[in-house]
């Protein structure tokens, strides 16, 4: 018998094909075109099972939309119901609009929600309810165990998840895969995590601090037959101690897909590949059930959030508003500091296409300004960390050979990486060109004085940048003390809504020169 495993991950409420950057998109991605590309191999293999991967409820303008105006998560949760999954799991940001309104989520699926490793502290059991859930197809009874990051505690708000304990996945795993395996013939496992090591090398490729576990738990944990993942937003589609394992990406621009063939209940073969959303026309079912609601989101994203009523914080070069701070710039580490409580704050201008605020400020233009899904992390580090950051950034640009500034070509080739060229609030600093990499930072001071090198400075920084991404290794989790655990585009329109009138204002506090120019 052959059984087709079936994954989404990470849609993050992107259910029509759109990114919200404007009206009647059709773009690659979206739980509406997946689910046509589950119809078609529930038609080829009746003996499909789907599985949801965890973060469904949070993470698009019509999500947020949902949880913020509706408060009614059983408008979302139709989806997956209409889509027939078999179960679900629960991700790190099903946890960010409260553990009341994850709970009515939970409750208005049709299908089990799974979490083995998120126990009641007071009665030991499962938050879910379940741990794990048995399917029978045509005799063969497949075992599907839930697990979700343990990190969950170092993210969400404390009142978020009172009363949870969050276990190892691993130990968990260990707990009940042999159980299963007397209960089943098939036994699955969906993580709601990735992996925190090289799959070919198994060398790390992150701090080994428990976020992804995924292959530690296939080294360890024997009798495991699938591994459906998720988490990182990778698209992985391979076979790991030979166990097949699927990831799918994010926002539905994928389905994983995991084939076993089952004789004697026992499987005997596997493989593992992703379909993609780019084949698929988006489900006119799915769409029509979500016809009104998406209406009243894309009317939302064009009402005004708020106004730039003094200065100008249009982008017109976007070269220019990185030699020079732009108000942009600084309003966005305004609203860093203020969700994070630091009176010091890093961010980047993404790209070359973002244009700014006009005089209205809608959510269409917040969405399409800041482009990733980030978080924040506020990182406690000495002043000499703050300062190696500082030097790092100032590798972004060099002199051409008439020794006039130029950007640095390791920033735009073989991609784009403007991204990794961080400007400050709450500091005051010189970069000069002129001078070799690891020494462009001639003045460093914070509130007047000079940043003292052994000193610890609270500043605000995405999750990326503060784990190390984008080679700033002298960030790290070791210096994350705490996190927030929701979206910059929610954080910006949620400061909109507090600061409706706004001012485009800068206070120069960097300057980028060349030889004291």
């Amino acid at each position: 018998m052959k059984l087709t495993l079936l994954s989404t991950s990470d849609v993050h409420g992107y259910v029509a094909p759109t990114t919200f950057h404007s009206r009647h998109q059709d773009d690659a991605l979206g739980l509406s075109k997946d689910y046509t590309l589950m119809k078609e191999q529930k038609e080829k293999n009746p003996n499909t099972i789907c599985i949801e991967t965890g973060d469904f409820i949070q993470g698009s303008p019509f999500s947020y939309y949902i949880a913020k105006f509706k408060q009614d998560p059983s408008l979302l949760m139709q989806i997956p119901n209409a889509m027939g999954y078999d179960v679900g799991i629960l991700g790190n940001h099903e946890f960010n609009y409260g553990s009341e309104y994850l709970k009515k989520a939970i409750e208005a699926a049709k299908y089990p929600v799974l979490s083995a490793n998120i126990i009641v502290e007071e009665t030991g059991e499962p938050f879910t309810g379940n741990a794990y859930h048995i399917i029978e197809r045509e005799g063969v009874k497949v075992a599907i165990l839930g697990l979700t990051t343990e990190y969950i505690p170092h993210w969400e708000k404390p009142s978020h998840i009172e009363g949870l304990v969050f276990k190892n996945i691993v130990e968990t795993a260990k707990e009940y895969v042999p159980k299963l395996r007397e209960l089943a013939d098939v036994v699955v496992v969906a993580y709601h995590g990735g992996f925190e090591r090289d799959l070919e090398t198994g060398e790390p490729t992150e701090m080994l601090t428990g976020e992804n576990e995924g292959y530690r738990l296939l080294e360890e944990v024997e009798g495991i037959d699938a591994f459906m993942t998720g988490h990182q937003h990778r698209m992985i589609a391979t076979h790991l101690h030979h166990v097949p394992v699927v990831q799918p990406g994010q926002k539905g621009q994928k389905v994983g897909k995991i084939e076993l063939e089952v004789e004697d209940h026992h499987v005997v073969s596997s493989t593992a590949t992703l379909l993609s959303a780019e084949d698929a026309k988006a489900d006119a079912s799915i769409l029509e059930m979500i016809h009104s609601l998406s209406n009243e989101t894309e009317d939302w994203l064009d009402k005004p959030l708020g106004h730039v009523v003094e200065g100008n914080m249009e982008i017109t070069d976007p070269h220019a508003a990185r030699l020079k701070e732009h108000p942009y710039i600084e309003f966005i580490n305004r609203v860093q500091m203020e969700a994070t409580g630091t009176d010091i704050s890093g961010t980047a201008l993404f790209n070359n296409d973002g244009k700014g605020f006009g005089n209205e400020i809608t959510m269409r233009d917040v969405v399409t300004n800041y482009v990733y899904p980030n978080t924040l992390a506020v990182l406690r580090v000495p002043g000499h960390v703050l300062k190696a950051a500082l030097e790092k950034t100032a590798t972004f640009y060099t002199l051409d050979e008439s020794g006039h500034l130029a950007i640095n070509p390791k920033f735009q080739e073989p991609k784009p990486m403007y991204y990794n060229y961080d400007m400050y609030e709450g500091i005051e600093y010189t970069i000069d060109v002129a001078k070799p990499e690891g020494s462009r930072i001639v003045s460093l001071t914070y509130q007047g004085e000079p940043v003292k090198m052994d000193e610890m400075y609270d500043v605000a920084v995405n999750q990326y940048r503060a784990v190390g991404g984008g080679n700033y290794n002298m960030f790290g989790a070791e210096y994350i003390i705490s996190e927030v655990q929701k979206d910059m585009t929610e954080l910006i329109a949620d400061y909109l809504l507090a600061h409706e009138n706004i001012k485009a204002t800068t206070n120069d506090n960097f300057h980028v020169i060349v030889n004291n120019e």
